[in-house]
């Protein structure tokens, strides 16, 4: 019986650097995201440089009925799970009434549904003898009320709190979950334009994404909780907790509604986040 290793949004900046580690340690894995020539790509290269087994399949985690046949496939095969890297998500930046109500659900389906489902049904899938691993990927953003990115950063909040509950469930059921919390991560040129935009409070708080990579996997090895990569990251939301959360909230708004006009002034075709690694809905990918 093999036991795999599953990324989500796996050909996106993180979930690469996942991807990368995790065959650097030998481990074998199951990879996932919306285009299988991406996929056979890294897949490809992986058990090229790396030695492993590598199988993968194209799957649209918002879309209910393929994310169904993705979990049944993975059911009825031989494999079993040593870890789930939860790192598709996508982001939409913008005043909450200038969204859609398809790029509403699309933040839900993604960060939240697919999240929950592919954690349930790969629990049931784990390998007996190994102690499971789950990375949920959550977002600095999880700790704060944020203007201009409302739903985006509640649903990293649901993240943030299903995965620290999550945890004390299964302490004694042979699996640990851990939730990495990043800040700018420099995956894409859109993340890089808005990295930039913020000044020096964007570069002092962007991580390199082979570190953040590597050191999750440590401290997920290690039954940690919570990753913030950074320390000046790992200060703020102890800082941010000496306000009143209305008053964090309005100073968010501030400084994003003008890191935004900035970075629309550097790029106006972009519209991405820089909070952390997006993996965009059907209209973009990172």
């Amino acid at each position: 019986m093999r036991s795999l290793a599953l990324i989500t949004g796996a050909t996106g900046g993180l979930g690469k650097a996942f991807a990368v580690e995790c065959a650097r340690r030998g481990w074998d894995l199951f990879l996932t995201d919306l285009e299988s020539d991406r996929l056979q790509t890294l897949s490809g290269g992986l058990e090229r440089a790396y030695g492993v087994r590598v199988h993968h399949r194209a799957c649209d985690l918002t879309d209910a009925e393929d994310r169904s046949r993705l979990l049944q496939s993975l059911q009825q095969s031989p494999w079993r799970f040593h870890a789930l890297f939860n790192v598709a998500g996508t982001d939409s930046e913008g005043p909450f009434l200038d969204q859609s109500p398809r790029q509403l659900r699309t933040i839900l389906r993604l960060n939240v549904e697919a999240t929950l489902e592919v954690t349930h049904t790969l629990l049931r899938l784990a390998t007996p003898s190994r102690t499971f691993r789950i990375v949920n990927v959550a977002s600095l953003a999880a700790y704060f009320p944020m203007p201009v990115k409302a739903t985006y950063a509640a649903s990293k909040r649901f993240l943030l709190d299903f995965s620290l509950a999550l945890r004390d469930e299964l302490r004694m059921e042979g699996a640990s979950v851990t939730v990495l919390c990043p800040a700018g991560l420099p995956t894409t040129p859109e993340c890089i334009h808005a990295i930039e935009a913020q000044g020096l409070f964007g570069a002092i708080t962007t991580a390199n994404i082979g570190t953040v990579a590597a050191q999750t996997i440590d401290a997920a090895l290690k039954g940690h909780a919570v990753v913030i990569p950074g320390w000046l990251n790992r200060l703020l939301p102890g800082l941010s907790g000496l306000l009143p959360r209305s008053v964090v909230a309005g100073w968010i708004g501030r400084r994003w509604r003008t890191a935004r006009g900035a970075r629309l002034d550097l790029n106006p075709s972009s519209g991405a986040s820089g909070l952390d690694e997006p993996i965009p809905d059907l209209a973009t990918r990172s």
